[in-house]
């Protein structure tokens, strides 16, 4: 039996999702997004992907309202701002079961706090969205050499974009 290429059959809301956003690289798209990396090269060298596939998956991304297309730029949507803590509870997930290092942490501009695994500040006991939030590195991330890897190793505002 062949393997489909889509849920069609799927009575389901988590079918439905994956359908914008559960092929390869889709996710490590998004995650870069809310890094700031915004042009197709920039993608294209940070995440190794092949070409075709880089450009089937933005543009599935922006048919679906998860991007949009500014130019040369792609930007998230608020819907595609929406997909944060599914980002961001996935990897804190992958860290206490899969025994991964976190690559990242996130910390509270507001506070200087480092968020918690839900997503929530300890100092101010609310939910952070990501435009408040500040990336650093942890100790799991790759020493990679690239102009994009460069650029994030320094503490950056998620959703500010970065320019190579």
């Amino acid at each position: 039996m062949a393997l489909g290429k889509d849920y069609a059959e799927q009575d389901c809301s988590l079918a439905r999702a994956l359908e914008v956003v559960g092929e390869r690289w889709t996710l490590l798209i998004v995650r870069d997004a809310f890094y700031g990396v915004r042009r197709f090269s920039d993608f294209l060298v940070h995440l190794d992907i092949p070409r075709a596939v880089l450009s089937a998956r933005l543009q599935t991304l922006a048919d679906n309202g998860v991007l949009v297309k500014d130019g040369h730029d792609y930007v998230l949507t608020e819907m595609g701002k929406e997909l944060w803590p599914v980002l961001h509870l996935l990897a804190r997930w992958a860290e206490d079961h899969l025994s991964a290092e976190p690559s990242r942490f996130f910390v509270h501009t507001a506070c200087g706090t480092r968020i918690g695994p839900d997503g929530t500040c300890a100092a101010c006991r609310r939910h952070v969205p990501p435009e408040d939030l500040e990336a650093h590195v942890g100790p799991g991330l790759r020493r990679r050499t690239d102009p994009v890897s460069e650029i994030l190793r320094s503490p950056h505002r998620l959703l500010e974009p970065i320019r190579t």
